[in-house]
């Protein structure tokens, strides 16, 4: 990362793509910003560059004011906005001259003349120049005359990154380090200089670091014992951190110390520069009889700490999860079930919520009750799998373990999925053993014990053919592969997911997790189901299962499906039987006086005979793909029956009684066009 604190000497940017801001914590809300500036930056081909100040322009603005309290100092920030992989930071001195500039002087001479930006993006209330006149509608001016490109960050992304930095900072002041390094996504940092104390740790055995922050306007953490990480000359230490006024000693007029016993280090380092990453909050301050009452209390801290730092380093040696939920309308649910996502144990996990533009007050809810859950808002419903693909886009995970928000996870269901993935890197994703939250004697619907599919493109589950559930009596208790796993709960490689370019978005709903399933496994990938693990799920929240929308969605997506992946001498073949047997199933319903699923029926042929030019452009598309990501020879997990036959001519409602020998691996015929 390139780093300039001269800005009459900068170099000339090749299409730069920049920003501007104090990034103060550079937290989650920036960190998302920060890899959208670069992925901007490679669609232009050009360079990502960060423009932020120092000092911080309250500081000379507000120069009386000493409320502000800095989460980062300079250097701290630019350490981390280069762990987010930025091209170039510039650094302006913010002096009260700077702040007087008019706004037009400011976006000519300051941003076009000095940076030459191909793309500026900023927040919709951004700021700048005398007295704040210059506003996002100037900068608009300047777009439409060609000078740049400009984008947005909308109000509820700017909202989201105010709320976190109070959130950061109310909790550190009440020593909730977990929730204040959640929503940073690092721990938080005090950066200071070794200075001479009192020496009153060397006489109970436990030497310290004192500690002077290199601002004094940092923000300290409420005063507690904390354990923490400290890096002394490029070299990382365990640490007792201590933070508070020394009240066994009745120490006067002494003010609050920052003091940090080392673990295996004794040399001296006065006037030497220490970073301290804060990991866990231990205990309060205490008041205790004398010196060896806190010597005993030390050595309990001590082992405390070291407990503590060793599942720290233990979770950073685990896969990164991103459990992300979609939301529409659905306080209820979340209501119901929310509390089960928080109890998931395990180490390197983010719970986010995607709201598809909610109009209840779901959203409200989330952030009163869950304030460590992030939340990403759409201003409209994008549907499960365009929604999912939008929530996706920023993230960088090594898991994305994709969830209804009308489910009830348990606390091991996510670790004992990720165990088996891990063990077996083919294995592109899994899904529990899905039991009715209404019955949870049963399985659900949507998922049961893995997901099949016929010779005809009619898909199944062990556990759940057609309306058939079966009771989980541990009939399928063992790990399988299978064709597909189901939406409802899905946990996913993201490298994997991205290259298959995510959900396709025009199914909006249903079936999608089926399509991109055939597509892992056509480029070599299997698909799992580990039953050890069991999650209860409400089943059709958002949309009940016999309704004509969600017929007319299965029926159009499933033909789709089959569409842009089956071998092509086949398909023709399965597409004749298949309009004779939906046109039976169309029948089914007008007998049963179901004639708004009959209509469905017929109004998902259309579509799909409507959209089969575009979907046989994405069979192409898709071939190339498949090839680009391709792991191994495909094998595909098919049921070479007809699953209908079985069913209804020769009585066979349950998978147990499946013949087990036409579940067949195909490999070369998949590769056909």
């Amino acid at each position: 990362m390139n780093i300039f604190r001269d800005i009459s000497a900068l170099p000339l940017f090749h299409n730069a793509v920049v920003t501007i801001g104090s990034f103060d914590g550079v937290h989650r809300g920036h960190q998302r910003i920060l890899k959208r500036i670069k992925r901007l930056a490679r669609q232009y081909e050009g360079e990502s560059v960060v423009v932020t100040f120092d000092p911080h322009p309250r500081q000379v603005l507000s120069s009386s004011d000493d409320s502000l309290k800095l989460l980062t100092t300079t250097e701290e920030k630019l350490e981390y906005l280069q762990e987010c992989g930025v091209n170039n930071v510039v650094i302006v001195p913010f002096t009260i001259e700077f702040s007087h500039i008019g706004p037009r002087e400011y976006v000519e001479r300051f941003l076009i003349d000095r940076f030459k930006p191909r793309c500026l993006v900023v927040g919709y209330n951004h700021r700048f120049g005398r007295n704040r006149q210059g506003n996002f509608h100037l900068l608009q001016s300047y777009a439409k005359q060609g000078a740049f490109d400009l984008i947005k960050i909308e109000k509820q992304e700017i909202e989201h990154i105010d709320v976190s930095s109070t959130k950061i900072r109310n909790a550190l002041s009440v020593a909730d380090i977990r929730t204040g390094n959640t929503l940073l996504n690092h721990p938080y940092r005090i950066t200071g200089r070794v200075i001479r104390g009192r020496k009153v740790g060397r006489s109970l055995g436990y030497p310290t670091a004192n500690i002077e922050p290199l601002n004094p306007a940092k923000l300290i953490p409420a005063q507690g014992v904390y354990a923490a990480f400290v890096n002394v000359d490029q070299v990382t230490f365990e640490a007792m951190l201590y933070i508070g006024t020394r009240p066994t000693f009745d120490l006067k007029d002494t003010g609050i110390s920052i003091e940090a016993h080392v673990l295996g280090f004794n040399q001296e380092i006065y006037g030497e520069r220490i970073d301290i990453d804060i990991i866990e909050f231990i205990r309060e301050d205490l008041t205790l009889t004398g010196a060896e009452e806190l010597r005993i209390q030390i050595q309990k801290d001590e082992l405390d700490i070291k407990s503590s730092l060793a599942h720290y380093v233990q979770r950073q040696h685990e896969p990164s999860v991103a459990m992300v939920a979609l939301n529409y309308n659905g306080k209820e649910m979340l209501e119901k079930y929310l509390a089960t996502f928080m109890a998931v144990e395990y180490g390197k996990l983010d719970i986010i919520i995607a709201d598809n533009g909610s109009q209840d007050d779901s959203v409200s809810f989330i952030q009163s009750h869950f304030p460590l859950i992030q939340i990403v808002r759409f201003a409209e419903n994008h549907g499960y799998a365009g929604g999912y693909n939008l929530a996706l886009a920023n993230l960088d995970y090594d898991y994305y373990a994709l969830v209804n928000t009308d489910i009830a996870l348990t606390p091991q269901w996510l670790s004992r999925i990720i165990t088996v993935m891990e063990a077996e890197p083919n294995l592109v994703a899994c899904q529990p053993k899905i039991r009715s939250d209404r019955d949870r004697e049963s399985f659900e619907y949507a998922g049961a014990c893995g997901g099949f599919m016929d010779a005809l493109g009619y898909a199944f589950c062990a556990g759940r053919i057609l309306n058939t559930i079966e009771k989980d009596i541990g009939q399928y208790d063992y790990v399988k592969d299978i064709f597909w796993a189901t939406g409802a709960a899905l946990v996913v490689r993201g490298e994997a997911f991205h290259a298959a370019g995510g959900f396709d978005a025009s199914y909006f709903a249903h079936q999608e997790e089926i399509d991109v399933c055939w597509t892992f496994q056509r480029a070599g990938y299997r698909i799992g189901v580990i039953p050890e693990s069991v999650v209860y799920h409400f089943g059709g929240a958002t949309l009940a299962y016999d309704t004509p929308a969600k017929v007319f969605l299965n029926f159009r997506n499933n033909l789709s499906t089959i569409t842009k992946h089956m071998p092509a001498g086949w398909l023709i073949i399965v597409l004749l039987m298949r309009v004779f047997l939906d046109f039976l199933a169309c029948l089914h319903f007008i007998f049963r006086a179901q004639f708004l699923n009959a209509m469905a029926v017929i109004r998902a042929y259309a579509g799909f005979w409507l959209r089969l030019p575009q979907t046989i452009r994405k069979r192409l598309r898709l071939y190339k793909r498949i090839e680009a990501m391709r792991i191994g020879p495909s094998k595909v997990n098919f049921y070479r029956r007809s699953i209908l036959i079985d069913y209804y001519l020769l009585n066979k409602r349950y998978f147990s009684q499946l013949t087990q020998k036409a579940h067949v691996t195909t490999e070369s015929s998949q590769n056909t066009l």
